[in-house]
């Protein structure tokens, strides 16, 4: 009889988890065909002399020391650093600010929210086309045009090297906002209205509000957002591609760029570095994934 119910009880928590398996088993079979065997045989292949896409001799670290030595190497991390400090400085306020300003307009909330997601969904390369339009350093350039009306000369913003990245972050801030702003949104939307009477009845203004109410009940989605975007921004590489081609004399390249450059712009010469850059690549972001996950249990203890 025992032995009977704990048959009944396994087919039942059987019958009950086999739905589920059948439901992601697609997924799973396109994350291994997408994303784990090209990365464990990149990874493998990184040891070998690569013959376009077919490894030849075990060749150890060489790749990997062909990459670190690069002249360009340390001038290509500086500039990816360079990509997330500045689409910190820029892009990591602008959401929140909106969100905020959105939350405390008393008429056309519902309008506002669809004129600032209309970036979201243009197309990613024709943005870039248009935003390198913009940028054109002649004077039929739209940010030129509107320099001289005000009498000032043209200026070459992505031929500058000092500009190119700014110019760039200014670009992917504008594109990508739209859904992050709506996140936030959504975030103080979620905050109890009894913590901004309260702040009223003591006489907060809008900006006291939001320092001691909304950011201190915003800081754990804050923080997670922010490593997140240092994730996403290390990876850059359609953005200087279509806008920029890396250039001017790579002031805007990036890591990822420079392994498109070796995996596909070599002619199979050197498809090894790029498989070495590539585990580079994967490390460095694989500590911050870590660093993620961490903050992220962290913040839901807290709440």
């Amino acid at each position: 009889m025992k032995i009977s119910v704990k048959n009944n009880k396994t087919k039942r928590i059987f019958g009950k988890q086999i739905v589920p398996w059948l439901l992601i088993c697609p997924l799973i079979i396109v994350l291994y065909l997408a994303v784990w065997r090209p990365t464990v045989i990149g990874a493998f292949w990184s040891f070998f002399k690569m013959n376009a896409y077919n490894p030849g001799r075990f060749v150890g670290l060489e790749n990997y020391k062909l990459v670190i030595s690069n002249s360009q190497f340390f001038l290509i991390l500086c500039n990816t650093m360079m990509y997330v400090f500045w689409s910190l400085v820029i892009g990591f306020i602008p959401p929140l600010a909106i969100a905020i300003m959105i939350n405390e307009m008393v008429h056309l909330k519902s309008q506002m929210r669809v004129v600032m997601y209309l970036p979201a969904v243009i197309p990613g390369i024709a943005a870039m086309l248009i935003w390198a339009r913009m940028y054109d350093p002649s004077s039929s350039g739209l940010l030129n045009m509107l320099l001289a009306r005000f009498g000032i000369d043209a200026f070459g913003w992505l031929d500058n090297p000092k500009f190119t990245i700014i110019g760039i972050v200014l670009y992917m801030t504008w594109s990508g906002f739209a859904g992050t702003m709506l996140l936030y949104y959504a975030t103080v939307q979620g905050i109890s209205s009894e913590l901004y009477e309260a702040a009223l009845i003591d006489g907060a203004g809008p900006l006291r509000r939001c320092w001691h109410v909304t950011l201190p009940q915003m800081s754990g989605i804050l923080l997670l957002n922010l490593v997140r975007q240092i994730i996403g921004v290390f990876q850059v590489m359609e953005q200087p591609l279509a806008m920029t081609d890396g250039g001017p004399n790579g002031a805007s390249a990036s890591l990822s760029y420079q392994l498109y450059l070796y995996g596909f712009k070599s002619s199979g010469q050197r498809t090894g570095q790029a498989m070495a850059l590539g585990v580079i690549i994967f490390l460095i972001l694989l500590v911050l994934t870590c660093f993620y996950f961490w903050l992220n249990r962290k913040v839901e203890n807290n709440f």
